[in-house]
């Protein structure tokens, strides 16, 4: 992978979900929301998201350690004259291997897939806490073009 030599992004398989799930927890905000004790949720998660085509969970693999993560989904619409545009989720890279270009070449990788696929425009959100991702975003080219809301339904 460009940038992060010795590094092969793949789709996920049912037994990556405890390795995913620690790296959603591995940081401030992940804390307070991920239970890595408790998987059966997720493996129910894990298996609605592979069977369904219009999304795609990977995993960077290092050495064959797991030590990098997104979701790419594919979601079509009339605007941008019909055109499908892609939804990045869930961005994570081990904390000890941050700034390492890992994630840089993750993201990057999700929007040549994205363009493989067809997509118009590649999409994500990022906590407003999370500065320091933003940041990284607009390294990338991504540009805060728009207001994203939340409604928690639980």
């Amino acid at each position: 992978m460009d940038g992060a030599p010795g590094v092969v992004v793949r789709r996920a398989r049912r037994e990556d979900v405890p390795a995913i799930v620690a790296l959603l927890a591995d940081d401030v905000l992940g804390r307070a929301r991920e239970d890595g004790d408790e998987l059966e949720p997720y493996l129910t998660a894990f298996e609605r998201v592979d069977a369904d085509p219009a999304h795609l969970l990977v995993v960077a693999e290092q050495a064959g350690e797991v030590v990098g993560t997104l979701q790419l989904t594919e979601l079509p619409g009339l605007s941008h004259r019909g055109a499908s545009r892609a939804q990045v989720e869930a961005v994570r890279v081990a904390s000890d291997l941050r700034g390492q270009g890992l994630g840089r070449a993750l993201v990057l990788w999700a929007v040549e897939e994205s363009r493989a696929r067809g997509c118009a425009v590649v999409q994500l959100t990022s906590s407003k806490e999370r500065t320091a991702a933003h940041r990284f975003y607009e390294r990338l080219g991504f540009v805060a073009s728009h207001e994203g809301m939340k409604l928690p339904l639980r």
